[in-house]
């Protein structure tokens, strides 16, 4: 790391540590950060250079306050995972996340997803599941002083990755959680839907898992329900709507919510049959819709928050 000059400000001296950690990953390194740019007081777009990826994409990062100020202090990062047909701005865009977290001695990183935001191995092209589980904590842990204290949640396709990464790589997180996510990637017309998302962006379905029949063992490999043994130890958070419209309407996105209500029930069933604890919250109506999520972050807060050993 560079040195910390008194004065420098905090884009200079984010600008010095990305130069500083190409020097120091060298020949051969598994991801290297190309720049860093600074769009809030705390907030910077880091461009990274992913052989995962076969490309350069992005990780959106808050920084503690007192990230200058303490230069040899390490943080605990919350990963904060986005969904389909969106981006990695979208919690910075959708929630007071930066405000939320001033003063709080944590690392807030927003990692690229692709657009169909299904955070995986695919098939046939990128390996998002590698970018996030280990190009991104290593940069980070390189860079920006993150400790080996991670926390993982996300919504919708989002969802799915966070209980995906933690059940697939038991111990890597110290706490997962679900808002709206796809849990059960098997269940009667989920892998209709998973689809539909990937065919949305102009993608071939098979380049994802392959054929639901064909490939179930693949389909399998990457479901979190069938994975969830991997989850034993790690405390856990699960929330979904219905779908039929409630106190806060969203008529539309209501009937994807109720797609997604059997495939959050299997897997939390699932984890009580296997007798893995689990927080859970099912509500009556909801929509497939930042309202909602929210909402389901902050209940899940305190859970994250101490995994993550910082104040409620």
């Amino acid at each position: 790391m560079p040195h910390h000059t008194p004065g420098m400000s905090r884009r200079a001296v984010t600008r010095a540590a990305v130069t500083g950690l190409a020097a120091l990953l060298g020949a051969g390194a598994a991801a290297r950060a190309r720049a860093a740019t600074q769009v809030g007081p705390r907030t910077f777009d880091v461009s990274v250079s992913s052989p995962a990826l076969g490309r350069t994409a992005p990780v959106r990062l808050i920084l503690p306050s007192d990230f200058d100020a303490r230069p040899t202090r390490t943080y605990p990062v919350l990963y904060l995972l986005h969904g389909a047909h969106d981006d990695y701005t979208s919690w910075t865009r959708e929630t007071d996340i930066e405000a939320f977290t001033e003063g709080r001695d944590l690392i807030v990183a927003m990692p690229d997803a692709g657009p169909t935001g299904i955070p995986t191995a695919w098939r046939s092209g990128p390996d998002y599941e590698t970018f996030q589980i280990q190009e991104v904590p290593a940069l980070l842990a390189r860079d920006y002083r993150a400790s080996g204290v991670r926390v993982v949640a996300g919504v919708s396709t989002g969802g799915y990755g966070a209980m995906a990464h933690a059940a697939r790589h038991p111990g890597v997180f110290a706490a997962a959680a679900s808002y709206s996510g796809i849990l059960d990637t098997t269940a009667p017309g989920v892998p209709t839907l998973v689809d539909a998302i990937v065919a949305r962006e102009n993608l071939l379905p098979l380049s994802l898992w392959g054929n639901p029949v064909l490939n179930a063992l693949t389909w399998r490999d990457f479901n979190p329900r069938a994975r969830a043994t991997g989850l034993r130890g790690t405390p856990l958070y699960v929330s979904n709507g219905s779908g039929i419209p409630g106190d806060l309407g969203d008529w539309l996105p209501g009937a994807l919510e109720s797609t997604l209500w059997p495939s959050a029930h299997l897997f939390t069933d699932f984890l009580a049959l296997l007798g893995i604890p689990v927080t859970t919250h099912y509500y009556t109506g909801g929509g497939h819709s930042w309202t909602y999520w929210k909402r389901e972050f902050t209940a899940s807060w305190p859970m994250l928050a101490g995994a993550l050993g910082v104040a409620e």
